[in-house]
């Protein structure tokens, strides 16, 4: 999982392959490179942690604490006095916008600065993160989310606090992504059926089901 993270959640592989994924089914270039495989672990094992917002793949010794992760304090998205976005009786806020100039995320009326326009424009699938996080908490949303709270509440703000973190470092790994992908790229690889004979896409069920698994059970 980490090395699949590592290789291929990034912009530089969508980039790269994007004539061939869209077919369906993607397909990893495994490196047969051992240090560079481990290098990919280590470099993924970030990767996850990112997505998981600390709560995976902690290792405080490798600087992984199991809490949401955040960047350098100066260079942190911070909520300066007079920023603070409204809770109720003030409606749910329903515009986000953002000012790349100042680096300010405005929600309603309400702003956080230290947003870069990398963290604004991040995409996932297509979509793009903030906008889809705030889609779910603003107030114009569907009927069926009435039961949600009619004021902001303080942890909404901890929340797009902690994802704007995770985005930037995310953000920030991309470059050492890239350059590990064209690395495993320009070196040899481990083909499909190379795998397939090593049984690496075997699952323990299937080992288990087989003879050779059944005598090592007898044994």
């Amino acid at each position: 999982m980490a090395y699949v993270s590592a290789v291929m959640a990034h912009p530089a592989f969508t980039t790269r392959f994007s004539p061939d994924l869209v077919r369906p089914g993607l397909r990893v270039p495994v490196t047969a490179d051992v240090k560079l495989f481990a290098e990919a672990v280590a470099l993924g094992n970030e990767v996850v942690w990112l997505h998981c917002h600390g709560e995976r793949f902690s290792d405080p010794a490798a600087s992984r604490p199991k809490h949401p992760p955040r960047l350098l304090k100066e260079s942190g998205p911070t909520i300066p006095a007079g920023g603070t976005i409204p809770s109720a009786p003030e409606p749910l806020p329903d515009t986000m916008d953002y000012d790349p100039a100042t680096r300010r995320l405005k929600v309603g009326k309400g702003y956080i600065d230290n947003v870069t326009p990398e963290m604004w424009a991040y995409e996932v699938s297509g979509k793009r993160v903030l906008w889809q996080w705030f889609s779910y908490r603003r107030l114009d949303r569907s009927p069926l989310d009435d039961i949600q709270p009619k004021g902001w509440p303080p942890e909404y703000t901890t929340d797009l606090l902690d994802l704007l973190h995770v985005l930037g470092r995310l953000i920030a790994l991309e470059p050492a992504q890239a350059d590990l992908l064209n690395r495993i790229c320009a070196g040899p690889l481990r083909g499909a059926e190379e795998l397939r004979e090593a049984g690496a896409f075997t699952t323990e069920q299937e080992k288990s089901a087989s003879p050779k698994g059944k005598e090592k059970k007898k044994a």
